[in-house]
Parts: C-alpha cells; sequence; structure tokens
C-alpha cells in the first residue's frame, strides 16, 4: 500500500513541476495578467511542496518497515555525489567564487542569456549547455566574444562547458549533477531518489530561428565598429577588417545546418547533436582564424594594445581571468564513475550488456582525459592567441565525441525496450 502511495504521490510532483515550469515559461502581457500568472505559480508551487513533504514522511515510514533501502545506504548516496563533484573539471571555480557571484552565474544560465543579456544584467556570460533542442545555442557569439573579452565570461567557462559536455551523455539537459545545478549541497540527489533539478531554460520559435538562421545578428552581433573605433584603421587595414566581417557572415551559415528543430530524446541522439554543433563551430573558427590573424597582424603595437583592451563594462579584469591549469590534471574518474554507476543500478546489464557498458566506461574515460589535454596554462592575451586556444578546446571536444560515439552506439544498441527508456530518462529516476 505504502508503495503504491508513494509512486502515486510521485506522479503527481511530476505532474506539478511540469505546471510550474510551463508558469515560468510563459510571458503573459499586462499588469493583471502578470499578476495572476503569480498568483497561480504560487499556488502550485505551495501544492508542489506540500506533496514533496508528505514524500518524505513516506519514505521515512517505509524505512522503518523494511520496504525501502536501509538507512545506511544515504551516507553513501551522499558520497558518491561529493566525489563525483569534487571530480569536476569547474569544481576549483566553483569553491574559489563567492555566494553572490555563484548566484549570479545560475541565474544567467538558468535564464538561458545570451553573452550581451547577461552583461546588461552586469553579470558575465556562462555556458549555457541547452536552449530547447539547440545545443551550445550561444556557440557563434561565445566564441568570437570570448575570443575579444575573455574577461566578459566566467572564469570557468570551459571548466564547465567541458562538464556539461559529459552530463549531456549520460544525463541529458537537465541532468542534477551538473556542475551549475544549484550553489547549494542540498539540491544533490538524496536518499529515497528526491533532488531538485535546475530549471530548463524556456526558448520561443522566435529566439530558435535567429539562433539558427541569423546566429551573427541582434545579440549575438560581431563588435566590428567597435575594433574600428579603437584602432582607427588605414586604409589597407580597413580592406582586411572588411574581409574579416565577410568570414564572420561566411562563419555564421556554418550554423545554419548545426540547429535541431526537435529534442533528442536518446543519449546517442543528445552526442550526435553536440557533435553536430561542435563540428560547426570548429568549422567557424577554421574559416575565421585566417582572417582575424591576417587584421591583426597588419596592426602597430599601438592599435594592438587598444584591440586587446575592447570589452563591455562588466566589472575590473582580475587575477581570476587567468585560468590555471591547476585542477584539470586531477583526476575525473567520479565525472564518469557516478553516472556509469547509476546506468548499472537502473538497467541491471547483464553478460554482452555489461561488457557494452565497461568498453563505454573507458572510452568516456579516454574523452574525458582528451579534455585534460586541452586544459590551458593560462587564458592568452590577444585575439589571435585566444581563438587558437579555443581551436585547440573545440577539437578535444570533438575527439572525446568521436571516442564515445560508438562505444555508446554499442550499448545502446544490446538493451531491450524497456531498458532504453529508463536510459532516455536516466535523470529523472536518479533515486531509484
Amino acid at each position: 500500500m505504502l508503495s503504491r502511495q508513494t509512486a502515486e504521490r510521485q506522479a503527481r510532483i511530476e505532474r506539478l513541476q511540469q505546471r510550474v515550469q510551463q508558469l515560468q515559461s510563459q510571458k503573459p502581457e499586462g499588469v493583471q495578467a502578470q499578476r495572476a500568472q503569480q498568483r497561480m505559480l504560487e499556488a502550485q508551487n505551495r501544492l508542489l511542496g506540500r506533496e514533496q513533504r508528505a514524500q518524505q514522511i513516506d519514505l521515512a515510514r517505509q524505512q522503518r518497515l523494511g520496504l525501502q533501502a536501509p538507512a545506511e545506504r544515504a551516507p553513501a548516496l551522499a558520497a558518491a555525489a561529493q566525489a563525483a563533484q569534487r571530480g569536476r573539471f569547474a569544481e576549483r571555480f566553483r569553491e574559489q567564487a563567492p555566494a553572490q557571484q555563484a548566484q549570479a552565474a545560475l541565474t544567467t544560465r538558468q535564464s538561458g542569456w545570451a553573452p550581451r543579456q547577461a552583461w546588461r544584467h552586469r553579470h558575465p556570460a556562462v555556458f549555457v549547455a541547452w536552449l530547447g533542442p539547440v545545443f551550445w545555442p550561444y556557440a557563434y557569439s561565445d566564441i568570437f566574444n570570448y575570443t575579444f573579452w575573455s574577461y566578459a565570461y566566467e572564469p570557468g567557462y570551459w571548466a564547465y562547458a567541458y562538464d556539461d559536455f559529459v552530463d549531456t551523455v549520460f544525463w541529458g539537459g537537465d541532468g542534477p549533477y551538473s556542475a551549475y545545478a544549484s550553489t547549494s549541497p542540498y539540491d544533490y540527489p538524496q536518499a529515497g531518489g528526491s533532488y531538485r533539478a535546475r530549471q530548463r531554460a524556456s526558448v520561443s520559435p522566435q529566439t530558435l530561428q535567429q539562433l539558427c538562421a541569423t546566429p551573427d545578428k541582434g545579440v549575438t552581433a560581431w563588435p566590428l565598429a567597435d575594433i574600428a573605433q579603437a584602432v582607427r584603421p588605414t586604409p589597407e587595414q580597413r580592406a582586411l577588417l572588411d574581409e574579416l566581417k565577410t568570414a564572420a557572415a561566411n562563419a555564421a551559415g556554418v550554423f545554419k545546418d548545426s540547429c535541431a528543430e526537435t529534442y533528442a530524446l536518446t543519449p546517442p541522439g543528445r552526442l550526435r547533436a553536440m557533435m553536430n554543433r561542435i563540428s560547426a563551430t570548429l568549422e567557424a573558427v577554421k574559416i575565421v582564424r585566417p582572417a582575424l590573424e591576417n587584421f591583426y597582424n597588419s596592426l602597430s603595437d599601438e592599435q594592438q594594445a587598444r584591440f586587446n583592451a575592447l570589452g563591455p563594462n562588466v566589472g575590473e579584469r582580475s587575477p581570476q581571468q587567468q585560468a590555471s591549469t591547476e585542477g584539470c590534471g586531477d583526476p575525473k574518474s567520479g565525472l564518469t564513475q557516478l553516472p556509469i554507476e547509476r546506468i548499472e543500478a537502473v538497467l541491471h546489464p547483464a553478460g554482452r550488456q555489461k561488457e557494452a557498458l565497461d568498453r563505454l566506461s573507458e572510452a568516456t574515460a579516454k574523452g574525458v582525459e582528451s579534455l585534460q589535454a586541452a586544459c590551458p596554462n593560462d587564458v592568452p592575451l590577444t585575439p589571435v592567441g585566444r581563438l587558437e586556444t579555443m581551436q585547440h578546446r573545440l577539437e578535444a571536444m570533438l575527439t572525446a565525441a568521436k571516442l564515445v560515439e560508438p562505444a555508446l552506439d554499442e550499448f545502446y544498441a544490446t538493451l531491450s525496450s524497456e531498458q532504453k527508456a529508463r536510459f532516455n530518462r536516466l535523470q529523472q529516476v536518479a533515486g531509484q
């Protein structure tokens, strides 16, 4: 009876969570409509909180009656999550960031803000993994704005990008173990299966159309006017700047075919969506890099210094922007060990399946090693140097994906329909 009640309560909780997310994604017009939405949201949150508290009581009763895993398992679950957290690329940045800065970054990420949207709120830009069905929605602006204005990005930007890359293979777009899931340790999976997943950023068809059809427009436009004003190019330099502008437009074109129109609901599908975006981004870098080098090398020392000093007013440049390799070489076993353990616990692979899962674990570990090798000693001080480093990082991400893809496909093919369904929604059953 208790087990059935718990299952029914969990279903109600999931429906309430979906309702809350729907309300949060709506943007009603007019003061009255906004107030009505806020009242509905508060009411739904009260119901959700009531059901979650009752769920905790039910789980405690089940443990006392021996219907649940013993209570001593709870510390092991917490230790596993903590070990995985310590093994992440971004952990050192998370520890160094003041609570206010961490919360600002979380807000930026949950809102799905493009870099300049974040800057307008005086928040550093952060890595946004998914916006609707699109992986790395602001890849175009991130790559080239980071090239020009690295200090306007969260210092651990690329560390979080690496973590999300690995997370997405196993957990999907809103995995509970994401490095940016929360600033609170209580938002990690708890004994009994409850956790607070991060909110998925809402997305409108208009936003997706802009991202996919014209990534070089609007909030992602290149700062070419700022560059020209800062360096005051000669006629010869102006011609090279025009060539750079043409290269930027050509680079934007390669993104048009890399936007997915529907969510990838399977791990292999998510991996291929990531690979398409990373490949397009790498191609864009290779288009722009020669033109940027030609223009930059034509500048005098004084012009180059002014070019290097460009950037939005989002705070002081600080030593934090110099990304040390400290932490990149540390063991990252927890980054992949925890999802592999969860797969085993949820899918119960045996025989041929278990052998395929072992190969997937090995391939993922090798992929993480390639990401570690791409961690630079510091952030280059010139746009040309930063774009070169960016290319190396993208190549490392693509190498990691190519290592994982065949092993993931092999393992997925061995699963039954029921196992595939569970793997597809692994992030939602993290406590089972």
